[in-house]
């Protein structure tokens, strides 16, 4: 390559350094004849030919990072719902409790079948979650 000035030794000096995606950019912004073309880009950084693999390789990751933070989210949703099925189950336990201590029998009744229709709906609910059997 020649400069302005005439000098190549410098300028092939960091030609021979290039990294290999830039090399493409630079040989389209040369062929354009930058020193001498006014309508010429004013680098070859702002050549189409111009990637960085590094930010290839960033898109690749970021694509990744999502899929595994939408695997995380619904292993918190999973999560989520075993633990108000533990509160549930506490309610249930509350209600069975508490029927013992009522001396009315009507009362009794209805907090009995008021932690009965909790535990079903709990147990009916938990059925419906994944199961992994893994050993």
């Amino acid at each position: 390559m020649r400069t302005s000035g005439g000098e190549t030794r410098v300028a092939d000096f960091y030609v021979d350094r290039f990294r290999d995606e830039f090399r493409p950019a630079y040989e389209a912004w040369i062929a354009q004849r930058p020193l001498t073309n006014a309508d010429a880009p004013s680098s070859p950084f702002a050549m189409e030919e111009y990637e960085v693999a590094a930010r290839n390789q960033a898109t690749e990751l970021d694509a990744a990072a999502e899929a595994s933070a939408a695997e995380v989210r619904i292993d918190i949703q999973r999560s989520s719902n075993y633990v108000l099925t533990v509160v549930l189950y506490a309610i249930v336990l509350f209600f069975a409790g508490m029927s013992t201590r009522l001396s009315n029998r009507r009362l009794r009744w209805v907090t009995t079948m008021a932690g009965t229709a909790v535990l079903l709906g709990a147990l009916t609910w938990l059925a419906t979650f994944p199961v992994s059997v893994a050993v």
